[in-house]
């Protein structure tokens, strides 16, 4: 019995470690669109969002059997728990990747413009995110809870490139349109997103390991639709 258990869970890791890779390359390529209107790379993220999307619904159904047929107890239920917050986290993060790419096609070229306006705070929003997304599949691959604490740790930086797109979208110096207003707030609202995400796919790692019960789970934005 345990045997077979142990399998599923092993099946679940490898569903688990493939979303974090897929999530990665759409936060990768999602930048590509954005930053140097890369529709095929735009394209490429709304496309592979399915694939992510898929794997998060086979995750939660190989959770569900496990909990119905093996019932399990103490640090196996909280690695299954856990599992499951994380695939939805994922999923999130892949929506939101999928949002930038689709701003990026549906505005070219007039995004470049915006994003020109806020570039320098944008490039450094991506290559933040970047790295983020290689440490979230290394930290997830080993369940090394040193990458997860610094992904915590650092994610004040974004937090701090936001604010600055924010000052500068509402200053004296914004000469963009009105369109490119919007597109320069809802970007960076969603970058911003996807680094409270893996801070929380970081806590719950964390929670897998040692127990500590997570204390920082984004919560939705009151009256959006962003995750």
């Amino acid at each position: 019995m345990r045997v077979i258990f142990n399998e599923g869970l092993k099946a679940v890791a490898d569903d688990l470690d493939h979303m974090a890779r897929d999530v990665r390359d759409a936060i990768r390529l999602a930048g590509e669109a954005l930053l140097h209107q890369d529709l095929d790379a735009a394209q490429t993220v709304i496309d592979n969002d399915a694939s992510i999307d898929d794997l998060s619904t086979r995750i939660m159904d190989q959770c569900v059997e496990l909990l119905a047929r093996q019932n399990p107890v103490a640090t196996d239920l909280r690695v299954i728990v856990s599992t499951m917050r994380l695939a939805t986290t994922f999923e999130r993060m892949g929506d939101l990747a999928r949002h930038i790419a689709e701003s990026a096609r549906r505005t070219s070229p007039e995004l470049a413009g915006s994003a020109e306006s806020g570039a320098p705070q944008f490039a450094k929003m991506q290559q933040f995110l970047d790295i983020t997304g290689g440490r979230l599949v290394d930290m997830l691959a080993d369940r090394d809870t040193a990458i997860a604490e610094q992904i915590i740790r650092d994610d004040d930086q974004l937090d701090d490139l936001h604010l600055k797109i924010m000052q500068y979208a509402d200053s004296a110096e914004w000469e963009g349109t009105n369109e490119q207003l919007i597109n320069v707030v809802l970007i960076a609202r969603f970058m911003e997103r996807l680094g409270d995400h893996a801070v929380s796919a970081a806590r719950r790692v964390v929670f897998i390991v040692s127990g500590f019960d997570p204390t920082k789970t984004p919560s939705r934005d009151e009256g959006t639709d962003i995750d």
